[in-house]
């Protein structure tokens, strides 16, 4: 689809119709998604977990302390240390075969699906990449990628679907900073958190009936384990906890259910301060020393599973549950590129394309 007013340029030379011979080849105008995830390091091995946990653990949205205070112990203690026991985790859940991180095998998987779900609908005139907020590819990288190919218009996706400054906030940060890298900068918009669209709860309660059936004996209680942060971020504004929240009522009314049949709790603690609670790791126990022997755990923040769900979930929370009595553990997966969860992007996607594309 032509933009209006848009100058016929020559399939063959890939030059404007009515310029002159000398003038440089234009592309055809697309309209760019770039979805965009958290991060993985390129390797497990020492060095890559410390570039990837440098960039990281740097960044002022993520750990708000002066740097004054916060770099001396990150570049010297933590570095010296974290990149070992990471790099240990990463590898129990590696994809040995393709040589990464499940986040990046199935980010891939997700971008291929969301491709050719917006391709039916629009046809060639979007196309449809993915970016790292942090280590490989950069933001910065596939927004060159898009400019290259022709997009005039790139609406940016953080594919996290509730609201924090820690994700939603940074990825912003980043692709309006490689924007200022642009001479031609392409008109942009971005995907605001999407946890109370109707297809995103229908693919989230459709994983977790999935999960239902496929346990043994049906769990006693599902626990809904988002990130957490610190409880501070909260106190000055941030919505996350809010959405969190509403995410598990709108799920528990999808399903059907009594409110005593789901738990919202908050996972991966780090550092001193007070973060959201209650925390996964000790509500689990305490579930299982209250009798409820048999539960489930989905995790509605994470868009694709990682080393929060593979190995967190499924290794240190699993572990307190059966440590604390507990019987059964059921783990629902992420949604992944499952085909509801990419219905739910596509539409998400097709609301902030609106004026863009037909």
């Amino acid at each position: 689809m032509a933009r209006p007013g848009a100058e016929t340029i020559n399939p063959g030379t890939g030059r404007l119709a009515h310029a002159p011979a000398d003038h440089p080849p234009v592309k055809a105008a697309k309209v760019g998604v770039l979805i965009a995830n958290l991060g993985t390091p390129d390797h497990y091995s020492y060095w890559p977990m410390r570039r990837y946990l440098s960039e990281f653990l740097s960044d002022k949205r993520v750990i708000d302390y002066p740097a004054w205070k916060w770099q001396p112990l990150l570049q010297t203690v933590i570095l010296g240390k974290r990149p070992f026991t990471s790099g240990a985790n990463y590898k129990q859940i590696w994809n040995h075969e393709l040589n990464e991180s499940p986040l990046m095998t199935i980010t891939k998987a997700q971008t291929v699906k969301l491709q050719a779900a917006l391709a039916k609908r629009f046809g060639d005139d979007v196309i449809v990449d993915f970016c790292m907020r942090y280590g490989n590819p950069s933001t910065e990288s596939k927004v060159q990628a898009l400019v290259e190919a022709g997009c005039e218009k790139i609406l940016f996706f953080p594919l996290y679907p509730q609201y924090a400054g820690a994700t939603s906030a940074t990825a912003n940060d980043a692709f309006f900073r490689a924007l200022m890298k642009q001479l031609r900068q392409p008109a942009v918009r971005t995907v605001p958190e999407y946890f109370d669209h109707p297809l995103y709860i229908e693919a989230l309660a459709a994983s977790v009936r999935a999960g239902w059936e496929a346990a043994d004996v049906a769990p006693d209680v599902l626990v809904a384990s988002y990130h957490g942060m610190p409880i501070r971020y909260l106190t000055n504004g941030d919505p996350y906890h809010c959405q969190c929240q509403k995410t598990s009522r709108l799920l528990r009314e999808a399903l059907g259910w009594g409110p005593e049949m789901i738990d919202t709790t908050f996972q991966s603690v780090f550092g001193p301060e007070e973060w959201l609670k209650p925390y996964t790791v000790e509500h689990v126990a305490e579930l299982a020393r209250q009798g409820k022997k048999r539960i489930a755990v989905v995790a509605p923040a994470f868009s694709a599973d990682c080393i929060e769900t593979l190995e967190e979930i499924k290794g240190e929370i699993r572990e307190a549950f059966e440590h604390a009595g507990g019987e059964s553990f059921t783990y629902i997966p992420c949604l992944n590129d499952d085909e509801a969860h990419i219905r739910a992007l596509a539409a998400v996607a097709a609301d902030n394309l609106s004026g863009w594309l037909g």
